[in-house]
């Protein structure tokens, strides 16, 4: 990522991605093709000062290899004192020479990223950090709602927002970019006030593509679209761990009830280009909530 002051930032993930336009981004976020879904959706960030009002905007994926610099390496977000540390509040702590990466790992439920739920790493001003978050989200009405929500020690927020009415749950360019800006706002209203560090960095995003869906709750949201699951096959410890693209059938009060999607991993090799066959279309699991290791969206690539 690159850090500039008020720089809002959206990124590619390869080199065979190009830099699209902002007018690209919206219909990118809000009429997205039934074949696929970005791998990251938008994200707007904002650095930790906040002295510039220029602005600017690009696109970015998933798992971005490209290089990510601060502008101004002299800099130091969070401190004048560089033994400063912020993990026991924020009077000690290292220090940042640029934007701090996310880690891109699998996600994990509750984990504060595409898991979903909220990580305050044990942080004092965590609390406060994440009150103002939904202070300001209630400005934004019911179809917006805080996806996921993390500090960390070296004082970056990040701030994952899902909008319900969208078919992927993304909030368009503009939605994130005035929650970004009346949150950055607030934080540092009340870090001039002394109740949180008044240098933090802001990150505000929309769940990825692999953003992990709550079972049973997110699926009679998504019961339209293929969906890929980690399973295990019975409920003795050394039973073996499955995988498979299906779609929601049914819910049951305990379990879900799974059928084979439509899709090149279900199909025969044998029979290209040919749907699937009768038995496998009357096929169907009985899974129980516990079996369930992970559901997400499934990516057609």
């Amino acid at each position: 990522m690159k850090m500039i002051n008020n720089l809002l930032r959206l990124f590619t993930s390869s080199s065979s991605f190009r830099r699209l336009s902002t007018l690209q981004i919206h219909s990118l976020l809000n009429d997205l093709p039934s074949s696929g879904f970005p791998y990251r959706p938008t994200s707007i960030t904002s650095p930790a000062s906040s002295s510039s009002s220029s602005s600017s905007a690009t696109f970015r994926f998933l798992k971005t290899s490209s290089s990510r610099d601060f502008v101004d390496g002299k800099h130091d977000p969070f401190s004048e004192n560089e033994e400063r540390d912020i993990s026991n509040g924020w009077e000690e702590g290292e220090t940042s020479d640029g934007w701090e990466d996310e880690d891109e790992t699998e996600p994990e439920y509750a984990d504060g990223g595409d898991g979903g739920g909220v990580v305050l790493n044990g942080l004092p001003w965590g609390e406060r950090a994440f009150s103002i978050a939904l202070e300001v989200l209630s400005q934004f009405g019911d179809d917006i709602k805080l996806f996921a929500f993390k500090t960390t020690p070296r004082g970056y927020v990040y701030v994952r927002l899902d909008k319900l009415s969208h078919k992927y749950g993304c909030p368009s360019t503009e939605e994130l970019e005035s929650y970004n800006r009346e949150y950055k706002k607030r934080l540092d209203e009340v870090g001039a006030l002394g109740e949180i560090p008044d240098d933090l960095g802001l990150e505000v995003s929309t769940p990825g593509a692999i953003r992990l869906l709550k079972v049973p709750d997110d699926l009679e949201r998504f019961k339209d679209m293929p969906m890929q699951l980690c399973y295990m096959a019975g409920e003795e410890s050394n039973c073996l761990e499955k995988n498979g693209v299906f779609l929601l059938d049914s819910l049951e009060p305990e379990a879900c009830i799974w059928k084979l999607a439509n899709v090149k991993e279900n199909r025969d090799p044998l029979r290209k280009g040919r749907p699937l066959s009768r038995k496998q279309k009357d096929w169907r699991l009985k899974l129980p909530f516990g079996l369930h290791k992970t559901v997400s969206l499934y990516l057609q690539l």
